[in-house]
């Protein structure tokens, strides 16, 4: 079935409300959103918009791939998204931090993002990553990852899920860098205003594998 170019814009609009957290960078919100598919179907009635085939949606900084996308919005105005990978494959999802010279980038077989809690989750082979310009400062891995936009701290479980040649147990594995020597490796971090203290860094919570999916 043909989509009209209307409908095609307005489900756009939709998932560009549910795919980008408020604490991307500032600029990516006045930014246009460009989503490429194999096909889309949008229901307005069910509020839900349903991207399928090598997905790629970009907007500012903000990148996401996958094999399909779902977003759903509920009634007062909160949105959904899930993103599938192919098989074999993991989905990717990319922002960078606001004010900083720094990225959060995460891949798993499946990403959801929840705008009320403003929480990305990452499960199964799940693996997050923090760059410092063009350098990687932080990386973990594990079953499951959430990580909150709003208080930049992250959770990690490992399980059966995570096992592999090369992590046969399943544990959770981390590289956590100091925050200077990190600043220090990139080079071109934006400073903070002096009035703002030292820039924010990602902070493991102190009950990990707490959270489950």
């Amino acid at each position: 079935m043909k989509y009209p170019t209307y409908l095609m814009a307005v489900a756009a609009a939709v998932i560009a409300l549910a795919v980008f957290p408020a604490a991307a960078e500032q600029a990516d919100r006045d930014m246009p959103m460009n989503a490429e598919s194999d096909a889309l179907r949008y229901d307005d009635l069910k509020q839900t918009s349903v991207f399928t085939g090598n997905v790629v949606i970009t907007k500012g900084t903000t990148i996401i791939r996958g094999e399909r996308v779902d977003v759903t919005q509920d009634p007062e105005g909160y949105q959904k998204a899930i993103v599938i990978a192919a098989p074999g494959k993991l989905a990717f999802y990319r922002k960078k931090r606001d004010g900083l010279d720094e990225f959060i980038e995460g891949e798993s077989e499946r990403i959801e993002y929840d705008s009320r809690p403003d929480v990305v989750k990452f499960i199964r082979n799940a693996v997050l990553r923090r760059y410092n310009g063009a350098v990687l400062a932080d990386e973990s891995t594990g079953s499951q990852i959430n990580y909150d936009n709003v208080t930049d701290v992250f959770t990690v479980d490992g399980g059966p899920q995570n096992r592999s040649a090369t992590n046969p147990s399943g544990r959770v594995r981390a590289l956590l860098s100091p925050r200077s020597k990190a600043s220090a490796a990139g080079g071109t971090a934006t400073p903070a205003p002096p009035a703002a203290g030292p820039s924010p860094s990602l902070r493991p919570s102190p009950a990990l594998g707490s959270e489950k999916n």
